[in-house]
């Protein structure tokens, strides 16, 4: 069964970008699935950030605008988030998600989930 792992600081400072890697446990990141990052804010719901294609096509949430950056590196088998200007509010478990669609249906944790980081956002 394949395995994601997100990696990245735990402690980003307001204002600064961040940047979270997925690392895939298969030989290859494969074709058919959509890679996807949510997040879950303390006390709220899972939300759904963008994903990206083995075509290389990228699908971003509106309600964050042009802050997210999603990109993928099949020679490292990595998936690559990049969220800038962050606030307070974007502190958040944050989990990479592998599915056979670009939008997962959330309450069903459909797919196949990283075990999440954390990510506070302070000075």
């Amino acid at each position: 069964q394949v395995q994601l792992q997100e990696s990245g600081p735990g402690l980003v400072e307001p204002s600064q970008t961040l940047s979270l890697t997925c690392t895939v446990s298969e030989d290859s990141i494969a074709a058919n699935y959509y890679y996807s990052w949510v997040r879950q804010p303390p006390g709220k719901r899972l939300e759904w950030m963008g994903a990206i294609g083995i075509d290389g096509r990228v699908y971003s949430d509106p309600s964050l605008g042009s802050r997210t950056s999603i990109s993928g590196d099949s020679s490292k088998n990595q998936i690559t988030l990049k969220l800038s200007s962050v606030t307070p509010e974007d502190t958040a478990v944050y989990y990479c998600v592998r599915a056979q669609t670009p939008r997962p249906d959330l309450y069903r944790r459909e797919g196949d989930w990283g075990q999440g980081t954390q990510v506070t956002v302070s000075s």
